[in-house]
């Protein structure tokens, strides 16, 4: 995840905790949980400013509560980490011996330099 965000209001040095984005066709402000990563048309906003948001004139918001089961790790997060400690323990591979000259040639990227038959 990314480091710390702060609220997008002006001069507002507070950490974002909720995300803010508009709906136009609809006319509805949707103010959620601070989403995983940054959009350039939405806003994050701190805990005061999130609680303080109304909306323009015949607006509606509709605020999204975090669901308490997905602040904590899923169980993909745990999977992909076992993977990963898993996969940083084995052991590297041994590289592949370099061609033997004489046997098919060198391979150099995708073409093959095959040696001169009446040399």
């Amino acid at each position: 995840m990314s480091p710390m965000r702060r609220c997008s209001r002006s001069a507002c040095p507070r950490t974002a905790v909720a995300t803010l984005t508009y709906v136009y066709a609809d006319s509805t402000a949707v103010l959620g949980p601070l989403a995983t990563y940054a959009e350039p048309h939405s806003y994050d906003l701190c805990a005061e400013h999130s609680e303080r948001l109304v909306a323009p004139r015949g607006w509606e918001v509709i605020r999204l509560a975090p669901d308490p089961a997905a602040l904590g790790p899923s169980n993909d997060d745990l999977l992909a980490l076992a993977d990963a400690v898993r996969e940083a323990g084995r052991r590297p591979e041994p590289a592949p011996a370099p061609p033997i000259a004489g046997e098919g040639g060198r391979r150099r990227g995708h073409l093959r330099a095959l040696p001169d038959p009446d040399a």
